[in-house]
């Protein structure tokens, strides 16, 4: 892959965390019956870190935390491409509870839709909002709009973007790709 260019870089990235936690408290206050759950599995690291971000800012004993295998309810799921799934880690149900959905990139809205079915198998939730890191805005194919975004990125569908989290490469970045 060519070298991508660096939209947002580790200052901003972080800074762009905090801005996103705040959000959170200003609108959930104290957590109880929410919990976040991270889609596997970019969707997780995203999570992971966020997690951090609001215990630094004291704010998650009563918050639940889980994350999300979708492999089954994906759409592309039986189309002779190999998918590998990885564990679900929801030792709760969201039966009643305010559900903030992450993920790393809002592309076409498909991975979402696979993460409402997901979840409708573990109870049905009071309210489920969609908090984005990425939202590449156009090419949707599906109606999904994010409640909470970190950045906004304006690409075509020849172009990529890509999020690298320090726990699984060396750097803290986001980068943008002319073509894949």
């Amino acid at each position: 892959m060519e070298k991508g260019k660096v939209i947002l870089a580790k200052q901003k990235f972080n800074l762009t965390l905090d801005r996103l936690c705040q959000q959170l408290i200003e609108n959930y206050g104290d957590f109880s019956d929410t919990c976040i759950v991270g889609i596997q599995e970019k969707g997780a690291l995203f999570s992971d870190r966020l997690i951090t971000h609001l215990e630094a800012f004291g704010q998650v004993p009563k918050l639940k935390y889980g994350k999300l295998d979708i492999t089954f309810f994906r759409d592309d799921f039986r189309r002779g491409r190999s998918l590998t799934p990885s564990k679900n880690e929801m030792d709760f149900i969201v039966e009643g509870k305010k559900v903030i959905l992450l993920d790393d990139v809002l592309y076409t809205g498909r991975t979402i839709q696979s993460a409402m079915n997901a979840l409708q198998q573990l109870g049905r939730p009071d309210s489920v909002e969609l908090m984005v890191f990425v939202d590449r805005r156009f090419n949707r194919h599906l109606p999904i709009q994010p409640n909470y975004v970190g950045i906004t990125v304006d690409a075509l569908n020849e172009a990529y973007v890509r999020v690298y989290w320090s726990e699984h490469s060396d750097k803290d970045e986001i980068l943008f790709f002319d073509d894949k």
